[in-house]
């Protein structure tokens, strides 16, 4: 047997798509199959501090929205605490602080509401600036794309940020920072990710 397994070829790879949002957000994307779809609230009814919403478009290196992308975003509280049992501290009930959302078909826009987070405490006693983790997956991506989300009225905290500070180009800094606005009385932060391209968004390798 081992013989033959010796001939056999490593299994080609394939993209994430066409279908992705189907099998990992269906009620967003029409299909009522599950009863609580996994994710889908991110930071509770409960949870402390200011209350935002997060919005943007996923964007080709022809500066077109994709429009079949599966964002996943995870962070921590107000305080700066995960609800993951290997993190200290405790998260308000009801706080996942991970969510799952997709591109709207026709505008390629996504967005979600949560609560802004804090500082989080890093490797050695560093102090890394509120921010909140993506990973993008979208047909066309072979593997799943890491990013951040950092805060432009954070100047001071992202200044010192240990993960800010790995780019060395101030202009690609400036790709994961996501913009403060206002709309109807709600805050907004508006941050859209370029795939590819000028001002590329920088992505993780992790």
């Amino acid at each position: 047997m081992s013989q033959e397994l010796d001939y056999l070829n490593e299994t080609p790879s394939q993209t994430a798509g066409p279908f992705v949002h189907i099998g990992l957000a269906p009620g967003a994307a029409g299909f009522d199959i599950y009863k609580q779809e996994l994710g889908w609230d991110i930071a509770g009814p409960n949870a402390k501090g200011e209350r935002i919403r997060v919005e943007g478009q996923v964007i080709d290196g022809t500066g077109s929205p994709v429009k079949d992308v599966l964002i996943e975003a995870w962070q921590a509280n107000t305080d700066g605490v995960y609800a993951h049992p290997e993190h200290p501290g405790e998260v308000e009930t009801g706080f996942r602080g991970w969510g799952r959302v997709i591109t709207d078909f026709v505008t390629g826009e996504w967005g979600f509401d949560t609560v802004k987070p804090g500082c989080v405490a890093g490797r050695s006693g560093s102090v890394m600036a509120p921010h909140i983790n993506l990973w993008i997956v979208a047909r066309g991506i072979n593997v799943g794309l890491n990013t951040r989300l950092y805060f432009s009225d954070e100047a001071d905290a992202n200044a010192v940020d240990p993960v800010i500070n790995l780019i060395e180009w101030e202009n690609r800094r400036q790709t994961i920072i996501a913009t403060r606005g206002e709309r109807d009385g709600a805050v907004v932060y508006r941050f859209d990710i370029r795939l590819q391209g000028e001002n590329e968004t920088v992505f993780f390798d992790i």
